[in-house]
């Protein structure tokens, strides 16, 4: 039977490869996002197997909103992928922008827990329940100029172990997979479309890329119910911290 999977962050990066490639296993997706035409355009590709909802996840009544329309089948969630993640801006803490600041603890924690707590009378139904929770290796070491982006993952890393102390009654696995450097639009957002200085930071080594780790998220997934994968980091071969690449020269 088939299981049912939440993702949200899903128009792009991770949580798109992640939809796409558990779509085409068999899995049915709901697929979450802000960007209205890029999930049209998955539901598209993919019919049936794939429902979307249009929603930020720093609103708390869009959420529960989005939540509670979910139609027939879909109402009924195994596993949730709370992937919507961002950083703002890489300045030192004396110069940050409270904008930044206040945009990446709205999505990066406070969103993270709205979803979570609008998904989990769902997901307690199921049986074989399941939480996944994209952190980063930002959430396990404190780099230059991350500050308050390090902070929001470093909360990341404590939900996952709460909610993993929390829910074992209720027999539901938690879990994170923690990237390193993985090329996406996520230094397009942080450097506020300077592609420049973006597509630098990925230049003169191999990074991961989405696929990467939506294939690790598969296999996570793939795992019979005893097992759980509780904390897993994953870097590129050329990164070996936050702070050391090794890069062509």
């Amino acid at each position: 039977m088939s299981r049912t999977v939440f993702i949200t962050g899903a128009s792009s990066g991770i949580g798109r490869a992640t939809a796409e490639l558990l779509a085409e296993q068999g899995f049915r997706i709901i697929a979450c996002g802000r960007r209205e035409a890029r999930l049209k355009a998955l539901k598209e590709k993919w019919g049936d197997a794939v429902h979307t909802l249009c929603f930020d996840v720093r609103d708390k009544q869009e959420v529960f909103d989005a939540v509670a329309s979910l139609p027939g089948v879909f109402k009924e969630i195994d596993v949730l992928v709370n992937n919507a993640g961002n950083a703002h801006g890489m300045d030192a803490i004396d110069k940050g922008s409270l904008e930044d600041w206040d945009a990446m603890i709205d999505i990066n924690v406070k969103g993270l827990l709205y979803v979570t707590k609008a998904i989990l009378p769902v997901l307690l139904k199921s049986g074989n329940p399941q939480i996944i929770n994209i952190g980063s290796t930002a959430g396990k070491e404190v780099y230059p100029k991350g500050n308050v982006y390090c902070a929001s993952k470093f909360a990341v890393d404590a939900i996952n172990q709460a909610l993993r102390i929390d829910l074992n009654e209720h027999g539901v696995r938690v879990g994170a997979v923690n990237p390193g450097l993985v090329q996406t639009e996520f230094s397009e957002v942080r450097f506020k479309g300077d592609s420049p200085r973006a597509s630098a930071v990925y230049q003169g080594f191999h990074p991961l890329t989405p696929e990467d780790i939506a294939e690790i998220i598969s296999f996570v997934l793939s795992r019979p119910a005893h097992v759980n994968i509780a904390d897993l980091v994953v870097m590129p071969t050329d990164q070996a911290s936050s702070t050391i690449v090794r890069k062509a020269k």
